[in-house]
Order: C-alpha cells, then structure tokens, then sequence
C-alpha cells in the first residue's frame, strides 16, 4: 500500500505545459481565464463577500499549470476585471472590486496560485492527497487571511473576521478536498497512459 504522504518522483505536469510553445501557452492562459470567470460566477450571494468557486479555481489553475503560468494566467484573468469584462463574482468587472471590500481577496489569487502551483511542484499534488490537501488548503487560508486583514481594515477586525473569514472557512476545507480528489483523479489518469 502507498503512504498518502508518499513523494513523487515525477514532477507534476499533468497538462505537459513545461517545453510547450509560447502560442500553446497563451491558449492555456485563455483557457484558464474563461474556466476563472466560470467559476466566478458559481456563488452563494453574502454580504460585503460572496462564497464562490474562485479560490477552487484559482488554486486548480496553479496546481495544473504551475506556479509561473498559473500566476500569469490569475494576473491576466483579474487584468480582463479591471479593462471591465464581467469575469468576477455575480459578472462584476472594472476597478471598483480593486477598492471594494473583496480587494484583498483579489489582491491574493496571483500569490495562491503561485503557491498552489509550487506546491504541486514539490510534490504536493497528484497521488500524494494528504499533500494536495494541505497545498490547498494553505493557499485557501493565505487567501482568507489576506483578504480578511483588508476587509477587518475597513470594518474593524471582528467584523472582518466575522463577515470575511469564519464563513468561508468549511468551504475553503470542501474545496481543498474537491481540488486533491480532482487532482488525485489526474495523475491516475495520467499515470495509466503513460504506462
């Protein structure tokens, strides 16, 4: 039987984007853009911040890209927000979500992405769940903490913590759980071709 905590020797590549040609990148950064803006738009309408599948995707898009063309893929889907595409929770766009009380939240997804997808490059996705689920987790939770630390300076730091952190916390744990079992389910996947 293998450990959960078992280190892969392999790195996680699932999408074989390492060596690709920039034409083939760009196409995966749209692609990761639109899957971001879908996800957006999966929400649970709560004030001043919405539940949504934005950190699920997030986290994914820096798991299965990796920690550089995740990150850039995060930035280019919250510069498609700013120029007003309606790509955030509930189809909003433009600068005022940058200034709002979701801007922490929003000012984390490059940092989570980028720590998601260099996670999964040490080891922390694929076949290793307990690790995926902790990558996951901890980017969750860097996004919560970041986020909150902003929202608690608008509205002082119980709120903060009572509107922008406790409710979002079982959905950051259900979300680190769907995000190792897609991941496990992955690199299953691509171990069977390869073999």
């Amino acid at each position: 039987m293998v450990s959960l905590l078992t280190q892969v020797s392999v790195p996680f590549d699932p999408l074989r984007l390492v060596g690709r040609s920039l034409v083939t990148k760009a196409v995966f950064v749209l692609a990761g853009t639109f899957f971001l803006a879908v996800a957006s738009q999966i929400a649970v309408p709560m004030y001043p911040v919405p539940i949504t599948m934005q950190t699920f995707a997030v986290t994914m898009v820096g798991a299965l890209y990796g920690w550089r063309l995740g990150g850039l893929t995060v930035l280019a889907w919250l510069g498609e927000a700013a120029l007003g595409a309606p790509v955030l929770a509930g189809g909003s766009g433009g600068l005022a979500p940058f200034a709002g009380p979701t801007a922490g939240y929003l000012a984390s997804f490059p940092l989570i992405a980028i720590l998601a997808g260099w996670l999964a490059a040490q080891g922390w996705a694929g076949r290793c769940v307990a690790r995926s689920f902790a990558a996951h987790l901890t980017a969750n939770l860097l996004c919560l903490a970041i986020g909150g630390a902003y929202l608690a300076s608008l509205i002082g730091a119980e709120n903060g913590w009572a509107l922008g952190v406790a409710p979002f916390i079982l959905g950051a744990v259900l979300k680190s759980a769907l995000a190792a079992a897609i991941l496990k389910g992955v690199d299953d996947h691509r171990s069977k071709a390869a073999a």
